[in-house]
C-alpha cells in the first residue's frame, strides 16, 4: 500500500512537471525570439543615430509620439514593470498583451533619437505580457498565473543579458525585499534557459567583458584583505549611488507631473533638456545604452574596463538617464545603471589605487543590486559575466551595496518582507511606494535641509525684514490605529453563556468592542458598516436594498498608542482570536497657543516633506 502511494506521488510530480514544461517552453521560446528581434532592432537604431547625428533633434517629437500612443491605447500598460510585480503579488486584471508591442516600439524609438534608457524594462515587459496572455487564454488559477508571470520575467531577463541563472533568481528575488519566492524556482530556471537559448539561436550575441587583473597574492582564506577592505568601501559608494539614482528618478518624475499635468507632453520637456545637456557638455557619449563607443577615449562601459580613469562620467549618466526616464521615455534602468556602476567603480578604483577593471566589474553589478534590492541575482550575474575568480569580491560589493541603499529602489511595487534595518514604523509586507508615503525619503529630507540652510543664510543678509510669527504651534506624538474586521451578525458571549442565549440577548460583538475600548481609555473607537467588498479571500458581498447583509464585513477602528492597543488585544483575546487585525502607524497632532520660531520652522519642513512624499 505504501509502495503504491509512493509511486502514485512520483507519477503525480512527473505529470505536474510535464504540464509546466508544456506551458513554459513555448512561452519562453516566444519571449526569447521577441528579445532577439528587440536587440537586433536596438542595434540598428543605435547605428542609425550614430551615423545621422541630426536625429537627436527629433527626440522631443519622438517622445510626444510615444506619449500619445500610450495615452490613446496604452492605458494600464503604462504601469510597466511595476504592473507585472503587482499582478504577481495579487493576480487580478492581468498584464495587457498590448504591452509587448508598445514597449518594443517605444524603446526602439527612444534609442533611435538618443534617449538615455536601458533595455531590461522592455525584456521584462515582453515576458510578463506574453505570460499573462497565455494565462488568460488557458484560464489558469491565480497561483498558476503567479508562477507563469515569474517565469516570463526570468525568460526576458535571461535572454536580454545572456545570464539565465541570474535571470531566474532575479524573477524570484525582485518581488519582495529580503525574500526569495521558491514557489517558481524550477519554472523560472527552465524559462530563463529556454529564453536565452532562443535568443542565441537567432544569432544574437552579447558583449563580453574581461577582467585582466589576477589576484596572485592571496591570503590564507583565498582573498587579499587589503583589497577586500577597498571593495567594502566601494560597496558603500555603489549603494549610495543606487539610492541617489532611485530617489532622483522618483522625485524628478513627481516634479515633472506637477509642472506638466499633460502626460504626453512631458517627454518633449525631457527631450529638450537632453539636447541642452548634449550641447552644454559638448559630447554625445551619455546618449543611448553607452555600452561601447568608436572612440576609446569616450566614456562607455567597455572603456571603464580599460586603463583610462574617468572621474565624473557616472554622475553625468545619472543626469541624462533620470531626465529621460522621469519625463516618460521608455526602456529600462538597468543598462544605464551598469554604465553608472562601472564608471563609479573606475573612479573609485583610481582614488583607492585599486585595479580599475575589477572595480568597474564590481560597480557594474553592485549598483544594480542596491537599486533593485536583488543582491543574490546580481552576485550570480557577476559570476556569469566575469567568471568565478573574483566571486568573493563580487558578493561583498553586492551585499554591502544592498544594505546601504536603504528601503528605496527603482521598482516601487516591491514589498518589504524583511526590513534591512529594524524599523517599527514599517508595517509588514508594505510596498516601497507606500513606504515612501509613510515618511519622506532621505533624499527629500536632505534637499529640504539644504534649502533651509541656504534660506537661513539669505535671511541673515536681510535682518531688516521682520519675520512673521505664528500664534499657534503644532506638536506631534506617535500613535497607532488598529482595524478589526468582523461580521455584523457576530454576537458577544460572556463566559458561561450558551450560544443560543447569546444570540438573542447578547450585544453585537462590534458594539462590545467599542464599549470595552471606551472603558480602556482608548483615544478613539468607531465601527464602520460597509456596503460592498470581501475579507480574508471570502466571497464578494453587498448590501441588499431591503435589508442589511449580515455576512458583509464591517470594521471596528481603534486609535491609541501602540502599547495600549497591544494590551487591549491581549486582554480581549477571546473576542479577537479569529479576526483579521491590521495595524497602522499614525501621528497625533495637537495645536497649542504660543510662539516658537524653531517649532514653526520644524513644522514647515515637515509640511513640505509631506508634499514631496505625496
Amino acid at each position: 500500500m505504501l509502495t503504491r502511494a509512493f509511486i502514485g506521488e512520483r507519477v503525480s510530480h512527473v505529470g505536474a512537471a510535464l504540464k509546466w514544461a508544456a506551458l513554459i517552453v513555448p512561452m519562453a521560446a516566444i519571449v526569447g525570439t521577441l528579445c532577439a528581434a528587440f536587440l537586433w532592432a536596438l542595434d540598428r537604431a543605435t547605428d542609425a543615430r550614430i551615423e545621422h547625428p541630426y536625429l537627436l533633434f527629433g527626440l522631443p517629437f519622438g517622445g510626444v509620439a510615444i506619449g500619445l500612443i500610450y495615452h490613446w491605447i496604452g492605458r494600464s500598460a503604462e504601469g510597466g514593470n511595476n504592473l507585472i510585480v503587482e499582478q504577481i503579488h495579487e493576480p487580478g486584471g492581468g498584464v495587457p498583451l498590448r504591452m509587448a508591442p508598445l514597449i518594443l516600439f517605444a524603446t526602439v524609438v527612444t534609442h533611435l533619437f538618443g534617449g538615455s534608457v536601458g533595455r531590461e524594462g522592455t525584456a521584462v515587459q515582453l515576458g510578463g505580457s506574453i505570460a499573462s496572455g497565455i494565462a488568460r487564454a488557458l484560464d489558469l488559477q491565480p497561483r498558476q498565473v503567479r508562477v507563469l508571470l515569474m517565469a516570463g520575467i526570468a525568460a526576458g531577463f535571461g535572454a536580454v543579458f545572456g545570464t539565465p541563472v541570474a535571470g531566474a533568481v532575479f524573477a524570484l528575488e525582485v518581488l519582495s525585499i529580503g525574500r526569495v519566492e521558491y514557489e517558481a524556482l524550477v519554472p523560472a530556471m527552465l524559462a530563463a534557459i529556454v529564453g536565452d537559448w532562443a535568443c542565441h539561436a537567432w544569432g544574437i550575441h552579447h558583449v563580453a567583458y574581461h577582467i585582466a587583473f589576477a589576484d596572485t597574492a592571496r591570503a590564507a582564506l583565498g582573498i587579499k584583505v587589503s583589497l577586500l577592505v577597498k571593495v567594502g568601501i566601494a560597496g558603500v559608494g555603489f549603494g549610495l549611488a543606487g539610492l541617489l539614482f532611485s530617489e532622483a528618478s522618483h522625485s524628478v518624475g513627481g516634479l515633472l507631473k506637477k509642472l506638466c499635468p499633460i502626460g504626453y507632453l512631458r517627454p518633449a520637456i525631457g527631450g529638450l533638456a537632453v539636447i541642452g545637456l548634449v550641447y552644454a557638455l559638448g559630447t554625445r557619449e551619455y546618449l543611448g545604452l553607452g555600452v561601447s563607443s568608436a572612440n576609446p577615449a569616450d566614456a562607455s562601459i567597455v572603456s571603464f574596463f580599460g586603463p583610462h580613469h574617468f572621474v565624473w562620467a557616472w554622475a553625468w549618466k545619472i543626469v541624462f538617464t533620470v531626465v529621460s526616464l522621469a519625463s516618460g521615455f521608455k526602456g529600462g534602468e538597468v543598462t544605464p545603471l551598469f554604465f553608472i556602476g562601472a564608471g563609479l567603480g573606475n573612479a573609485i578604483g583610481g582614488f583607492l589605487d585599486a585595479p580599475l577593471d575589477l572595480f568597474a566589474a564590481l560597480g557594474f553589478v553592485a549598483i544594480f543590486a542596491g537599486a533593485s534590492n536583488t543582491p543574490l541575482a546580481c552576485t550570480i550575474m557577476g559570476i556569469e559575466l566575469f567568471g568565478a575568480t573574483h566571486a568573493v569580491y563580487i558578493a561583498v560589493a553586492c551585499f554591502v551595496s544592498y544594505l546601504c541603499s536603504g528601503h528605496s529602489g527603482i521598482y516601487l511595487s516591491q514589498r518589504i518582507a524583511v526590513p534591512k534595518t529594524a524599523n517599527g514604523l514599517l508595517p509588514p509586507e508594505i510596498s516601497l511606494r507606500h513606504a515612501r508615503e509613510i515618511g519622506p525619503s532621505s533624499f527629500d529630507q536632505a534637499f529640504v535641509r539644504f534649502r533651509n540652510r541656504r534660506s537661513t543664510a539669505s535671511h541673515a543678509d536681510q535682518e531688516s525684514i521682520p519675520a512673521m510669527p505664528h500664534t499657534h504651534h503644532v506638536t506631534q506624538a506617535e500613535i497607532g490605529m488598529v482595524r478589526i474586521y468582523l461580521k455584523p451578525k457576530e454576537r458577544y458571549r460572556k463566559d458561561g453563556v450558551g450560544r443560543l442565549k447569546a444570540a438573542f440577548s447578547g450585544r453585537a460583538l462590534y458594539q462590545e468592542l467599542v464599549l470595552q475600548a471606551k472603558r480602556a481609555g482608548l483615544v478613539n473607537a468607531v465601527a464602520h458598516h460597509t456596503h460592498y467588498g470581501f475579507s480574508n479571500h471570502g466571497q464578494v458581498q453587498q448590501h441588499e436594498t431591503e435589508s442589511i447583509n449580515a455576512e458583509l464585513t464591517m470594521c471596528v477602528e481603534l486609535v491609541a498608542p501602540r502599547v495600549q492597543l497591544e494590551k487591549f488585544c491581549r486582554e480581549h483575546g477571546a473576542m479577537l482570536k479569529d479576526k483579521i487585525i491590521v495595524y497602522k502607524h499614525l501621528e497625533h497632532w495637537k495645536v497649542g497657543v504660543g510662539e516658537d520660531s524653531l517649532l514653526t520652522e520644524q513644522v514647515d519642513d515637515e509640511a513640505e516633506l509631506s508634499g514631496i512624499a505625496e
